[in-house]
């Protein structure tokens, strides 16, 4: 069973977009803490009531996120 969540974060055109790995979860905030909160509430509201079991998750997962960089150049 699965004890780790993955999200991948990034910088969308206004918010921060919050995407799950492994659920059809989906979350966005104004800055990363507030969609740090989201997600992890939304993962919460998502499971809730389910079998995880079903969902090959174990009841004490834990959510991983990464943070997408936008790439930068050195300048001269």
């Amino acid at each position: 069973m699965k004890k780790i969540i993955q999200v991948r974060i990034y910088k969308g055109d206004e918010y921060y977009v919050a995407e799950c790995i492994d659920l059809p979860v989906v979350s966005q905030g104004r800055n990363l803490d507030e969609v740090s909160e989201n997600i992890k509430e939304a993962v919460l509201l998502h499971l809730e009531g389910e079998d995880l079991k079903e969902w090959d998750i174990s009841p004490d997962f834990t959510i991983l996120v990464n943070y997408e960089l936008e790439p930068t150049c050195a300048k001269a």
